[in-house]
């Protein structure tokens, strides 16, 4: 689907996307063909080759919706749907769960009333870490998801740090902490309001730059906070320099599928703050220092990070996790799973 806001689940899908062609090629020697399809809504200006009465499919009938299914997929060997906002396909139906958030928290966007038996029939469920595997079984009641990790762009393997000049016409300082995400209450921002001036405290020319989409709950929180600023949302091309140039990158959530930004730091040589919880332990390993998801836990962590050379070896140690983590392994391993299921 379209966005004007993409994240972490839209680099997900311009990665396997991009790669899929030539990931089928290296698994499976059968002749596949590879069609994309952007859906978006009726009036929407955004790039797409299909458009969908949005509001509609998504609180149709199961019925309904596979009649949609029906037309909009045709006879697609195996369809791939990585939003579960799209209606299901009529043959071999794939889909992708980043996380159950829809149904755990009340502030996220509501889920699609027929999306959970959907998944019960799906040919193939593919979950982006074993933590939403366990959350998709326990709550959604899927059965054998394929657990496949998500990659970590090229442009972030030891990017240069974004240089004083660009930083600084985009309000950002010489040192900082950096947080890049949305800011729903299950990232923990509360948290890392109380942390940070524990931290300012100590370390007063150290700044925290907040990015990501215009959200209410991130102004009232912060704004005004001395030693933070407030970058919005920054072209998408800047984003590993900015995270190269950090003193630190923390990731305060509650709840992730995966955490794309902790893996983004770790691939360009900087030090991450992730709290010990949800899938951030399984993404940071022991590469980052994964502390109590409170404010005075966030603020020991920011302050051991960016305390000096204490934390080359642990930098060190996270470029080479990161390394692992390729969106051409991520599409091979999708690719697997739509060869057995054809």
């Amino acid at each position: 689907m379209a966005t004007d806001s993409p994240m972490g689940a839209q680099v997900y899908q311009e990665q396997v996307a991009a790669n899929a062609a030539s990931a089928l090629r290296s698994v499976d020697n059968r002749d596949w063909g590879v069609r994309r399809i952007v859906a978006r809504s009726l009036r929407s200006r955004l790039p797409g080759n299909r458009r969908l009465p949005m509001a509609r499919v998504v609180g149709a009938s199961a019925g309904m919706r596979r009649e949609v299914g029906r037309l909009l997929y045709g006879r697609d060997t195996v369809t791939h749907r990585m939003n579960l906002e799209l209606p299901p396909a009529p043959g071999v139906d794939v889909i992708t769960i980043h996380d159950v958030v829809a149904w755990r928290f009340p502030d996220e966007s509501p889920p699609v009333p027929a999306a959970i038996g959907e998944a019960r029939r799906a040919a193939a469920v593919i979950c982006v870490s074993e933590f939403s595997a366990r959350e998709a079984a326990e709550l959604l009641g899927i059965t054998e998801p394929h657990v496949v990790h998500n990659g970590v762009e090229d442009r972030f393997f030891d990017a240069d740090p974004l240089p004083s000049g660009t930083r600084r016409s985009f309000g950002i300082p010489e040192e900082y902490v950096l947080h890049a995400g949305g800011a729903s209450r299950r990232k923990n921002l509360e948290a890392l309001a109380e942390a940070w001036p524990l931290v300012q405290r100590e370390r007063p020319s150290l700044s925290l730059v907040l990015t990501g989409p215009t959200h209410r709950r991130r102004n009232e929180l912060f704004d005004g906070m001395p030693g933070v600023v407030l970058a919005g949302r920054l072209p998408d091309e800047l984003m590993p320099g900015v995270v190269a140039a950090a003193a630190a990158v923390v990731v305060p959530s509650l709840y992730e599928g995966f955490g794309l930004p902790a893996l983004e730091a770790m691939a360009a040589n900087v030090p991450v703050v992730a709290a010990a919880t949800s899938s951030l332990p399984e993404v940071v390993g022991d590469t980052g220092l994964l502390v109590d998801p409170t404010g005075p836990g966030l603020a020991s962590g920011m302050l051991d990070a960016t305390r000096g050379d204490s934390t080359g070896a642990l930098v060190r140690a996270a470029r080479e996790r990161a390394a692992h983590f390729t969106w051409k392994r991520c599409a091979e391993e999708h690719a697997r799973v739509w060869a057995s299921l054809a």
